[in-house]
């Protein structure tokens, strides 16, 4: 499968520093940051540098480490906002949209961070 990336997509002038963001954390291969129109009280996206359309590409795609740095970097930010469970945080969602079905709105592969209040159930039966 063939992936088209647009270098001039939002996520892509944001990692070249072209539009500003409310940073969370930067590392080698990722950047995370504060969604401007959060969903919850904790609403952060976590972006690869690397150019990948959606989670397969970045899966199928992406080396041994951005991939590890990519989880790890969700791991620290769970732990550094105090939602992760394993140190006393309620929980969180993570939301990874892929295409046009679940409407992805920018085709770089990122993840939400929600939480910080109850979230209902994932999907409602129609």
């Amino acid at each position: 499968m063939t992936y088209e990336y647009d270098r001039e997509n939002i996520f892509a002038k944001i990692i070249r520093g072209e539009i500003p963001n409310d940073t969370v954390l930067e590392t080698e291969h990722c950047l995370a940051f504060r969604d401007i129109t959060p969903q919850a009280p904790v609403h952060i996206l976590v972006i690869p540098k690397g150019n990948y359309v959606n989670f397969d590409h970045f899966g199928a795609a992406a080396s041994d480490a951005e991939i590890v740095d990519f989880s790890r970097t969700i791991a620290k930010i769970t732990k550094d906002v105090a939602v992760d469970p394993a140190s006393g945080g309620n929980g969180y969602r993570l939301i990874a949209n892929s295409g046009r079905d679940p409407v992805q709105e920018v085709a770089h592969m990122h993840v939400h961070i929600l939480a910080g209040r109850p979230l209902g159930r994932m999907l409602q039966k129609t």
